[in-house]
């Protein structure tokens, strides 16, 4: 019995085990079962012309299986090469079979297409409604005349997920710049004060009293941003009850938690200028160092009011499907 971990290879080069993420853990699944159907199919026997289809198939696979097997670095992460290209593959291999599927076996192939379709393509996508009408008036069994309309019915489904996929990638790519550059800022804010604290505002601390110190100093600043990204991190941790989780190979619910920490802090660091500046009205200078750690923590929650829009539209990006496709494109 192979050891705990380890890949089992087949004659195919399938795989159970093989691939860290989990993405690439469904990806090889599916790799086998499409190649299941192929050597099925092969078994029973092919035309010529099939024959070159099946080759098709074959080369779409092995590129998928090589996809699943890249270990790329962060820019390959980021950029998502390794998983459009290995789900790119597995779309075109899944077109293919339709195309080889026998007729004996091509009645319950319909209902397949159609669900894909109506997940991922407008209701009122033309191939979508000829495909249900057609299957409608044939019992709901795909016939022979109707393989090429569900193949190109397929084929749009397809091209409009890898388009939904792309888009969560981009959204994901632009949360994780965002956590990077506020985080960056953040920590800039405290090296900044450590290296120069006279070129601090004075309206970091209360009359001559700072959280550390009489005089504001760089632990000043970190004081007050650690307040607002504890209390960020806090008000984070009850905020994902409202956040969707997501079955995409990309982490846009994480990165929209991680989003909230460093967005905390420098909310608490500005927040403290800007009521010791007086600039918020009916709120007066800060008196004490308790008052202003205490304040920070309440502006490291309120960062929730910005950060749950953004939550919003992380949630409208995973939750968009074919409602908003094109009827024109595929």
């Amino acid at each position: 019995m192979p050891g705990a971990g380890r890949a089992v290879e087949d004659e195919d080069a399938d795989v159970a085990g093989r691939g860290r993420a989990a993405w690439a853990q469904r990806a090889g699944a599916a790799i086998a079962e499409l190649q299941s159907q192929l050597n099925r199919i092969e078994c029973v026997g092919l035309s010529a012309p099939d024959a070159a289809i099946a080759e098709k198939t074959r080369t779409h696979l092995r590129a998928a299986r090589e996809a699943v097997d890249e270990r790329g670095g962060p820019w390959a992460r980021l950029t998502g090469a390794a998983t459009d290209r290995a789900f790119a593959n597995i779309h075109r291999a899944e077109v293919h079979l339709l195309r080889l599927t026998p007729e004996s076996d091509l009645a319950w192939r319909g209902a397949v297409v159609l669900a894909r379709a109506r997940r991922h393509l407008a209701a009122s996508d033309p191939r979508l409604r000829l495909l249900e009408g057609r299957l409608a008036g044939s019992g709901d069994r795909l016939e022979p005349p109707l393989r090429d309309l569900a193949v190109t019915t397929l084929l749009a489904a397809h091209a409009a997920q890898e388009e939904e996929t792309a888009r969560i990638r981009s959204f994901r790519n632009i949360l994780a710049a965002a956590v990077a550059l506020t985080g960056l800022i953040a920590i800039l804010m405290v090296v900044w004060a450590y290296a120069n604290p006279s070129a601090l505002p004075p309206h970091l601390c209360a009359a001559e009293t700072c959280p550390t110190a009489s005089r504001p100093g760089g632990g000043d600043v970190a004081v007050v941003e650690a307040a607002g990204l504890s209390a960020a991190a806090l008000a984070g941790a009850v905020s994902i009850r409202s956040i969707q989780g997501t079955s995409m190979p990309y982490s846009v619910p994480m990165m929209l938690i991680l989003l909230r920490l460093p967005v905390g802090a420098l909310a608490a660091l500005l927040g403290i200028f800007l009521v010791n500046a007086q600039f918020i009205p009916g709120l007066t200078r800060l008196d004490s160092g308790s008052q202003i750690v205490g304040w920070a923590v309440a502006f490291g929650i309120l960062q929730e009011s910005v950060t749950r829009m953004v939550d919003r539209q992380g949630n409208a990006v995973l939750a968009r499907r074919g409602a908003e496709r094109s009827t024109g494109r595929g």
